[in-house]
């Protein structure tokens, strides 16, 4: 009964069910879409960073991310190999061996990152061949090796030169060794641009002396939310005191604390907007309880309950809140889904923006994520205001005095 006397309430006057319905309709969809593209954002930069080299999981020899020298290597074994077909949840594999050379061509000289790698898997990983500006991919089979644009500039080399190589291997052993230059990538990161040379695993094993051994191997999985998963699956197949896997967050602990840091910015300006949203949403319950003071008093002056009455006022903003959530979820899902599809592209808008993107290591394309709990979560939020601050209204009926306000 109380909930048929509500809802006959709140359509009485349209008007005013329109207005506050309407402010909760917007503020669910302003909430909805900045939390979107805040997390979309973040889960783009993730997957530029992390799909980019590290993979989201990591096996190592224990000890090796303390001290990542190739002395601790180890057996790319059996067990290793067949992982994607024994761990559910791994959809591949990418063994890599990687240290320090002095690289040469010419008179130009430099230290640079060597990367021994299978190209076909490290492709799967990180879409390294989609980065190739000049020259072919590199061969798992052949003698050669292809460089970052930073490292064609700094040895002033080209595709087809021969590149000279100058380390130290696997238990001290002299290693040097001269390699044809197949082609030239180019990455988002500065830093890796101006270092990087990647080689067949074959040829970077027998370069440094290191036959049949891997510095680490990096995961392709499903998903990243087989993270947790895949780790403890691993941990019984490889004990800890020989072995260390790794997830990104243990890798890149820097770039946890950022995405930290900017939740909480993030979350500081929704405490804002949420405490814009209550004063607009106080004022219609305000504006309402005002013009309804004489149908309280009448309803109260022929014997209706206080208790009763403060009820169904809290229900009729609790209706309204409901109704102007679902609104807001409805209205805010294709604006969301659109620039989900089609991100925000700031190398379309500025050149300036898109080199800071850059700078950082990132594509400068922001997407907003289009995941149900986040409009479901902000339209709780929204609800649970809302029905506080109806307690204005029932706190005004419970204290009102019939006669004054029939005269009023």
């Amino acid at each position: 009964m109380f909930l048929k006397i509500a809802f006959r309430n709140i359509w009485r006057n349209r008007v005013r069910t329109m207005i506050t319905a309407g402010s909760i309709f917007f503020a669910v969809l302003f909430a909805s879409f900045m939390n979107s593209f805040q997390k979309g954002s973040w889960e783009r930069m993730l997957d530029n960073v992390i799909n980019f080299y590290y993979g989201y999981v990591q096996i190592h020899k224990s000890g090796y991310w303390e001290d990542k020298s190739i002395d601790n290597s180890m057996l790319y074994s059996d067990n290793l190999k067949k992982l994607p077909l024994e761990i559910k949840g791994i959809s591949g594999i990418t063994p890599r061996l990687e240290s320090f050379a002095l690289a040469s061509v010419g008179n130009q000289t430099s230290g640079m990152l060597i990367v021994g790698t299978d190209p076909e898997k490290e492709n799967k990983l990180t879409g390294l061949k989609s980065k190739v500006i000049d020259g072919r991919f590199f061969s798992a089979s052949e003698n050669e090796v292809i460089i970052a644009e930073g490292v064609k500039q700094l040895l002033k080399t080209k595709v087809g030169d021969t590149l000279t190589l100058i380390s130290q291997g696997y238990h001290g052993v002299n290693a040097a060794g001269m390699f044809k230059i197949a082609g030239v990538v180019k990455f988002t990161s500065p830093e890796l641009n101006k270092k990087i040379i990647y080689m067949p695993l074959v040829q970077a094993q027998t370069f440094f002396d290191a036959a049949g051994l891997v510095s680490s191997v990096a995961l392709k999985l499903d998903s990243k939310n087989n993270i947790n998963s895949v780790q403890k699956a691993l941990r019984k197949q490889f004990p800890e005191s020989e072995f260390e896997i790794m997830n990104w967050k243990q890798m890149l602990p820097d770039l946890v604390d950022a995405q930290k840091t900017d939740a909480a910015g993030n979350y500081i300006i929704l405490v804002v907007l949420y405490g814009i949203i209550a004063f607009g949403i106080f004022g219609t319950i305000l504006m309402m309880t005002v013009e309804r003071k004489y149908e309280f008093g009448v309803q109260l002056a022929i014997g209706m309950k206080r208790k009763y009455l403060a009820f169904i006022v809290w229900l009729e903003t609790a209706i309204i809140a409901l109704i102007g959530s679902v609104l807001g979820i409805i209205g805010s899902l294709p604006l969301v889904y659109y620039f989900h599809v089609n991100p925000l592209n700031f190398s379309d808008y500025d050149e300036k923006m898109s080199g800071a993107f850059e700078k950082w290591g990132f594509d400068p394309i922001i997407p907003t994520a289009f995941q149900i709990d986040l409009f479901l979560y902000q339209a709780l939020i929204v609800m649970i205001i809302t029905t506080i601050l109806a307690f204005y209204a029932v706190y005004k009926v419970m204290t009102l005095k019939p006669v004054e306000a029939m005269h009023n």
